[in-house]
């Protein structure tokens, strides 16, 4: 092999997040300072590089490439091709883009890093005060993206000139801002505006200091944020915030706060080094914290019945001048009416918003995709991701070894806090959270999504993933499209996908085996017509069996009994209890003149005639049914899980150390069942003794924990698997998460949790992906052109 600087000339071909990012900066760097001649550019399937130079010159470059990779970029492979040319290179070069089949991944939206804080708070800097600076560290990127290659003129910063200052930073290689697509300064980028909340342009030189005086004097103002809409008001001031609610209709749900730094926050909450971290990386999350005992005082209806905060540090210049000036946090919550998208078009906004706020900061910077804010929560060592969207999405997923990488699965996900994901060369990429199809307008954004995804991934799907159930709106939309295209369609089970996606989170290899998967969450549609929901299987990727389940109960009234949790603590105790001796035992109780005071008549009748009453194994029901028990949220829920997170916010953790779990049964059939009728006298007694609400709390997450444990072990004995994994919505309770890792840890077993995919609803398209893709390597696709689609288990 020749070592002649002039004759040896390699294509090296880098994959991953490497467009946008500054790598090719950092690829010319370091080419000139190692003196190698040559080329660089994108194209459709990530970086290509041309180097002139010696082999081992060539091999120290990758060296450097590799540990010295710009703070967004993500390296996931690097290929070497020697090429036999006549060609020379004189120097080293950036070139333009070419377009080819695409095969690389967009990168996620990112928070404004140090240099640009430096530049819009710096006097003397061109960008003082400038909402819209941005670099190759940091900036809008998902957001304003049409196409990729990602170029300036595939993205909405296309109608914007650049200045002869900024086109010369863009243009040159040494300049942090060179290739910056969305680079602006004063001069030539985009500009605010402030309005009324009838769109009447208020006349003012300063529409950040004016809004901040807005929000002092107790004002909402709607603020165009990097993915939409956002609602901001004085986190201090009770009547504001109290308003806010009304105007939204979002009478409990917390609300989330940005504070201007590290020290502010911990004016009201605890934060540890990791939950620092968190908040202040590029993707600058909601991070779920623990609120002190003694705090500055907040509103008090900013997380009505919750013992957490959720605050995030400013991610956009626009924050960090708009939070300089306040000496309180802000309430920074979604721009939309109820449970429907964000706002992202100015004249949408107003005309949808202006009855929420009084006034907006408006911008003629087009908002091309709506991207919510993520939603974290640190655990111990541990990470819990509640929602994935800006600044994780839509970065790819890996897929463990062992899949084909020549699979192009459409997985459509789930029906709520729903998320789609595309399997494409060997990479499954996750779209960002959208939330409930039931909506109308949230529908319509996934079928927008959809098709923008596929244009910027160029993707054909060769298969249609969707789930069992057969209402899901997602699944209609993907046995639609498998039809008008006559594809294969596969359908998956709820608590397989599950599974399937924490198996993918940990890089589990496709024949590594099965596993014990405990999935527990608010229902999903069961091979058997039910409702499942509190499932223990053997599985892997390609089958499951159901090994243990919670004893399934009515739902009276269906959907009803979401909404309304007396219903389910009434079939909870008929269904486990004999509902005479314990109107004899436990009369004096609220609980039961409560329930005296409903329609208990129909309610019977609808159980004993199966009418509208689905069984549910489901573990979220269950905590329903306890929360309710004891005086929370027994009338009605007005967000999903509501009952749930009021009932651990009563824990004191000392408790969880001294008190014991309450009992449980084990029967024993065709599959281990759990029932729950112990805990459910062991409870009504602790009532009528009047132990604390908190007590109780305690004691029924130590006996979910103890299930937990118990089935795992049995059907561990029964297998000899020692590989258990966790997943489904109910282990976003961050107690009973580290109840249950921490004994099964202590049991010896290797637990395997969600670390970069939500374990609730947001992850089950990966999983179902996962499934489809070790299911199509197994068995001809065309078997799968069927109506039912591939049983898998």
């Amino acid at each position: 092999m020749s070592t002649d600087n002039t004759s040896y000339i390699e294509q090296i071909r880098v994959k991953g997040l490497v467009q946008g990012v500054g790598f090719r900066p950092t690829v010319y760097r370091l080419a000139r300072e190692l003196g190698i001649r040559g080329e660089v550019l994108n194209d459709g399937e990530g970086v290509s590089i041309i180097v002139q130079a010696s082999y081992d010159n060539i091999s120290i470059f990758i060296q450097h490439l590799q540990h010295q990779c710009p703070p967004l970029a993500r390296i996931d492979q690097v290929l070497r091709n020697p090429l036999q040319t006549p060609e020379t290179y004189i120097d080293f070069s950036i070139t333009q883009s070419r377009n080819t089949d695409i095969h690389t991944g967009i990168v996620p939206d990112a928070a404004t890093c140090e240099h640009c804080i430096n530049d819009i708070l710096n006097p003397n800097n061109q960008r003082h005060g400038y909402a819209f600076t941005n670099c190759t560290h940091c900036g809008p990127r998902l957001s304003i993206v049409r196409n990729i290659p990602y170029d300036r003129k595939n993205t909405s910063m296309e109608s914007f000139q650049l200045c002869p200052a900024c086109l010369q930073e863009y243009q040159n290689p040494e300049d942090r801002r060179f290739h910056a697509q969305p680079n602006a300064c004063p001069d030539c980028g985009p500009v605010l505006s402030l309005s009324d909340n009838q769109g009447k342009i208020i006349d003012c030189q300063d529409q950040i200091g004016t809004a901040v005086s807005l929000i002092k004097q107790g004002f909402i103002v709607a603020i165009k944020g990097i993915g939409g809409f956002q609602l901001a008001c004085d986190a201090t001031n009770e009547k504001t915030t109290v308003t806010l609610r009304r105007r939204k209709h979002r009478p409990d749900k917390s609300f989330a706060l940005m504070a201007k730094d590290i020290q502010q926050i911990e004016r009201y909450c605890h934060v540890s080094n990791e939950e620092q971290e968190a908040l202040q990386s590029h993707v600058a999350p909601i991070v779920i914290l623990q609120c002190k005992a003694q705090q500055q005082k907040l509103s008090g209806r900013i997380a009505p019945g919750q013992h957490t905060l959720g605050f995030m540090l400013p991610y956009s210049p626009l924050h960090h001048l708009l939070l300089q000036s306040l000496d309180h946090p802000i309430v920074l919550t979604s721009g939309n009416v109820a449970e429907e998208p964000q706002c992202i078009d100015n004249q949408q906004a107003i005309n949808k918003l202006g009855k929420i706020a009084d006034y907006f900061i408006l911008h003629n910077r087009e908002i091309i995709n709506r991207i919510d804010d993520s939603v974290i929560r640190k655990v111990d060592n541990e990470q819990l991701i509640y929602r994935r969207a800006r600044g994780y999405a839509p970065a790819p997923v890996p897929l463990p070894q062992g899949f084909d990488p020549g699979s192009n699965i459409l997985a459509c996900g789930g029906e709520m806090k729903n998320s789609f994901c595309l399997v494409k060369d060997q990479q499954a990429i996750l779209s960002q959270y959208m939330g409930n199809l039931e909506n109308v307008s949230t529908f319509s954004d996934y079928v927008k999504n959809m098709d923008l995804y596929h244009r910027l991934f160029q993707f054909d799907a060769k298969a249609v993933v969707i789930d069992k159930h057969p209402e899901y709106l997602s699944s209609k939309y993907g046995k639609q499209l498998a039809i008008e295209k006559n594809l294969p369609l596969i359908e998956v089970q709820h608590h397989h996908a599950h599974i399937a996606a924490c198996l993918v989170d940990n890089f589990w290899d496709l024949q590594q085996g099965k596993v014990i998967g405990v999935s527990l969450d608010g229902l999903g549609f069961g091979d058997d017509g039910t409702i499942w929901g509190g499932e223990f299987l053997l599985t892997d990727y390609t089958h499951y069996k159901r090994m243990a389940r919670f004893k399934p109960v009515p739902m009276p009234g269906a959907t009803k009994a979401i909404l309304e949790p007396w219903r389910n603590t009434y079939a909870h105790l008929c269904t486990h209890c004999d509902w005479t001796d314990l109107n004899q035992r436990f009369s004096k109780l609220d609980l039961f003149n409560y329930l005296h005071q409903k329609p208990l008549d129909i309610i019977n009748r609808m159980m004993v005639s199966n009418i509208n009453s689905p069984f549910s194994s489901s573990c979220g029901r269950l905590f329903d049914a306890v929360a309710a028990a004891i005086g929370l949220c027994r009338e009605r829920i007005s967000y999903e899980g509501q009952a749930a997170v009021e009932l651990e916010s009563l824990i004191r953790t000392h408790e969880l150390e001294t008190l014991t779990p309450y009992p449980f049964e084990l029967e024993h059939g065709k599959i281990l069942e759990i029932n729950p009728a112990p805990m459910w006298n062991a409870l009504l007694s602790d009532l009528r003794n009047k132990v604390s609400r908190s007590k109780i709390s305690a004691r029924f997450h130590l006996f979910i924990s103890k299930i937990i444990e118990t089935a795992v072990k049995q059907i561990s004995r029964q297998t000899g698997i020692k590989n258990v994994a966790l997943s489904g919505g109910v282990f976003q309770n961050a107690t009973l998460f580290q109840l249950a890792l921490k004994q099964l840890q202590q049991a010896e077993f290797n637990v395997l949790t969600h670390q970069n995919i939500p374990s609730n609803d947001g992850g089950l398209a990966l999983g179902q992906a996962a499934v489809a893709c070790a299911i199509l390597q197994t068995v001809d696709p065309l078997d799968c052109i069927n109506k039912n689609g591939v049983k898998d288990g």
